[in-house]
């Protein structure tokens, strides 16, 4: 076999590898503002769309809200023992208790499945709890799971007035990585959160993938032939 024919059926077996592939990438985050508003605190992230929960939890569309007991738990304001609204919010939000207890919002979780693959996703995380935890998948692959206790420069205690423990806080896919499910849930009153945003990936089309390799075969085996004749 000549060494053309070897180096395209290397680039053919890597377009192969790089469509099939699936790996469990990585999921990073950040933390943004923590100046509260009326409506909550919003992220700066460009090119992103939020749900402000003040017509519910999304059911049907782009980013549909679902939960294994009853329906997502959209509140306002702070009920002692239940739920507390994150620091100076007065809009609607959304809040999950584990479903052992008797309070607005006790579905155990709440699973938020896209449409479309997201590069991006942020929430206005209230009273940060290391109870309180978020995972993100590809698929049924999952990517990676935060608890309150990763998110940086919080105590993880739950305060509810301290703007320190009510932040907004960014996730990213690492490059080459995106997600399409994300899993909120809590073990413990309550995980409260706000204006969730996500953002479209930016992912080439197969097709295209494909071209972009081939073109590099055929420019390789030219690249050879040439330098076979010089020889």
């Amino acid at each position: 076999m000549s060494t053309l024919q070897k180096l395209s059926l290397a680039l053919v077996g890597t377009a192969v590898v790089f469509m099939s592939a699936n790996p469990a990438g990585a999921v990073s985050l950040t933390t943004g503002s923590t100046t509260p508003t009326a409506n909550g605190i919003f992220s700066t992230v460009a090119g992103t769309t939020t749900v402000t929960f003040e017509s519910g939890a999304p059911t049907t569309g782009f980013a549909t809200y679902s939960s294994p007991v009853g329906t997502p738990g959209v509140v306002q304001g702070t009920q002692p023992n239940e739920y507390a609204a994150p620091f100076g919010d007065t809009s609607k939000y959304l809040t999950i208790s584990p479903t052992s207890f008797n309070v607005k919002g006790n579905t155990g979780s709440v699973t938020i499945d896209f449409a479309q693959a997201l590069d991006y996703f942020g929430l206005q995380w209230g009273s940060v709890d290391k109870y309180n935890s978020i995972a993100f998948f590809n698929g049924n692959t999952l990517l990676n799971t935060f608890t309150g206790s990763n998110v940086p420069g919080t105590t993880a205690s739950g305060n509810q007035t301290s703007p320190q423990d009510n932040v907004f806080v960014n996730f990213f896919a690492d490059p080459g990585q995106t997600f399409n499910k994300i899993v909120l849930s809590s073990s413990d009153i309550a995980f409260e959160s706000d204006n969730h945003t996500y953002r479209l990936a930016s992912v080439p089309e197969p097709t295209s993938m494909l071209g972009l390799l081939a073109f590099g075969a055929v420019s390789a085996g030219s690249f050879i032939k040439r330098k076979s004749k010089l020889v």
